[in-house]
């Protein structure tokens, strides 16, 4: 989902403002190719070594999930000024694993908003985020601290 939503500022930011995404196909080759480049464990990369895991069938690499999951935020109707500027994560979870066939979208809320002390032209906004995929389970659940600009006087 292309954004339609015009930057907002920090001063746009309010707790409890909610965003959404558009939504992510999943593939098995997208997967392998992921994981031969960054997670190369048997489990992301054969079928059949991963029927034989803890995950019995192929599962995306969490930091797959994870990279599929920042498109999809960068792309939401969130749109903080001057882009999706990282502070940090205070959380990461993958409660359930990404399969072939997944289509995931993410959604979530802003729950802490604060002037910055360090940089004035900036501020800090904290969000709970959470990826579903088809059937609406929770696959990745995290809580990014972002800076926004502030508004130019």
């Amino acid at each position: 989902m292309p954004a339609t939503q015009p930057p907002r500022f920090f001063e746009d930011f309010t707790v409890g403002l909610r965003f959404r995404s558009g939504t992510a196909n999943v593939t098995a080759e997208g997967i392998k190719s992921f994981a031969a480049e960054f997670d190369p464990q048997a489990f992301h990369l054969d079928e059949n070594a991963a029927e034989r895991s803890l995950f019995a069938g192929l599962a995306a690499s969490g930091w797959h999930t994870a990279a599929i999951c920042m498109r999809l935020f960068v792309e939401s109707d969130l749109q903080p000024a001057g882009g999706t500027i990282g502070a940090g994560v205070e959380e990461l979870r993958w409660p359930k694993a990404v399969r072939p066939g997944d289509v995931l979208r993410v959604e979530g809320e802003v729950t802490d908003v604060r002037a910055s002390r360090s940089r004035p032209e900036l501020g800090i906004v904290k969000l709970r985020a959470t990826a579903y995929n088809q059937r609406n389970e929770p696959v990745q659940i995290w809580t990014p601290v972002l800076m926004v600009r502030r508004r130019p006087a």
